[in-house]
């Protein structure tokens, strides 16, 4: 099956998945797994590997689903581990309290989602939203504690700034390769400064869909109540006794991603030789961020909590594996999705899109995001299928260039859904359930998408 009939199926396809898992509480693992499967023998997928006459090979529907799932394990399992073992040691060691009076010192007690939103943004520069939200976690769970904000506010207010840097600004790989394909490459500067303008108005709306969907949505940490009596921070503090002080509980966080704005910094200056290569390897995010637990370790040793470190471990592992599965079972959707014409499908009907100008890169981003999940696979296969149209656009100056890779990052948020791993890595760690998720994630990144895209408008009748 090809063209419109197969997007059609696609979209049926995501649907059905969705009530399965909502209505009739079918774990997204299965639900994602057995969708999958069957939109790959829909789409025609082979069932074995086929040989071709020009000697190439079509995967087969079995090899298919194995790269797609060892793909995403590869890709961001370890990331996830690592980064859950320092947010656990940010929690045993009283870490993630003592940064959490730090933000409150600085943005105030009377904006804790703001505090959170602007964190998240900040991090997501250099630092992937998946493993930011990850390693922001424990000092969002703090805030909540310290200020009894809603949990949801500040989990969509963290997942909505860690999104925006994330599309938008380099060194995160999607603008860095968006700008190269584009032929702006050699103009970052710009283009990070396109970047931080593009955010203003997504974060005010994130901020405020934030606030308002924390009214309407309780996750599982505030409907558990077991008749306990609820501790004041102050008491909670007591419990760890001394915290640690403002450097070494900023190390496991602060350090990966210093290392890792340095690698890319290294990328993008061309350096050389052994600096060069010591940049790039403890900029690679499984480095920096071992790197970072090396320094959580040291966090255990100096408030003498090393005795904890195997079931500190031993809990964080038993915590992520459900994640991993389901983020794996999303990958294996988004491979089957490429397996398909339907990308294909999409690049030889664009023409059709060209006449809505800077709101055709958004458009085709959306479509792509939503229908395979990464919003780095949308910037870039977005990106190659725009770069030889941007004079028919006539968007082929510097700065409106800039503002396509702009327009291409907020159709790569819109939207997150169930086969982004994104998705899943925010509503579990939010303690959210799915249909949660798509009230909160979704339709925050739907919210963000569009806000984005009124202010790049702007942007584009300035430039």
């Amino acid at each position: 099956m090809t063209g419109l009939p197969l997007i059609i199926v696609f979209v049926l396809a995501i649907v059905v998945m969705i009530v399965a898992i909502s209505k009739f509480k079918v774990h997204p693992f299965l639900s994602i797994m057995a969708v999958s499967l069957i939109l790959a023998l829909v789409a025609g997928i082979p069932l074995v590997d086929v040989k071709n006459a020009d000697g190439t090979t079509t995967s087969g529907i079995a090899t298919v689903i194995g790269a797609g799932f060892s793909g995403t394990f590869s890709s961001i399992g370890i990331v996830i581990i690592l980064g859950a073992l320092i947010g656990t040691i940010l929690e045993k060691t009283g870490a993630a309290l003592k940064l959490a009076d730090m933000v409150i010192k600085v943005v105030g007690k009377k904006n804790p989602e703001l505090a959170m939103e602007l964190m998240g943004w900040v991090v997501s520069i250099p630092v992937f939203c998946d493993s930011g939200f990850v390693i922001l976690d424990p000092i969002r769970k703090a805030l909540v504690k310290r200020t009894g904000t809603s949990s949801v506010a500040m989990t969509v207010a963290l997942s909505a700034g860690l999104y925006i840097s994330h599309v938008f600004i380099p060194p995160t790989p999607g603008p860095i390769a968006a700008a190269n394909t584009l032929g702006i490459g050699d103009n970052l500067l710009m283009v990070m400064g396109m970047g931080v303008l593009a955010s203003i108005l997504p974060l005010i709306a994130g901020l405020f869909y934030a606030k308002f969907i924390g009214k309407k949505v309780k996750s599982a940490d505030e409907l558990t109540d077991n008749g306990a009596v609820t501790k004041t921070y102050e008491e909670l503090v007591a419990e760890y006794g001394k915290l640690p002080n403002g450097f070494n509980a900023l190390a496991p966080i602060l350090v990966p991603i210093v290392l890792m704005a340095l690698g890319s910094i290294s990328s993008m200056a061309g350096w050389g030789g052994f600096i060069g290569q010591l940049c790039s390897f403890l900029g690679k995010p499984i480095i920096a961020l071992a790197v970072g637990t090396v320094c959580g370790v040291i966090q255990l040793a100096t408030t003498k909590k090393m005795d904890q470190f195997y079931q500190i471990t031993n809990d964080t592992l038993k915590t992520v594996g459900p994640i991993l599965f389901v983020t794996a079972a999303g990958g294996v959707l988004g491979k089957v999705i490429s397996s398909t014409s339907m990308v294909s499908y999409i690049t030889a009907n664009a023409n059709i899109l060209e006449s809505v100008g800077i709101l055709f890169p958004f458009l085709l981003a959306a479509i792509l995001k939503s229908a395979q999940g990464s919003s780095t696979v949308a910037i870039t296969t977005t990106a190659g299928i725009l770069a030889p149209l941007m004079g028919a656009l006539g968007l082929d100056t510097p700065a409106k260039a800039a503002l396509t890779v702009m327009a291409i990052g907020a159709g790569a948020m819109t939207v997150s859904h169930a086969n982004d791993s994104y998705f899943w890595v925010v509503t579990n760690f939010g303690e959210m359930t799915p249909d949660q998720g798509y009230k909160t994630q979704t339709v925050m990144t739907l919210v963000l998408g569009v806000a984005s895209m009124i202010g790049i408008f702007i942007l584009s009748l300035i430039f």
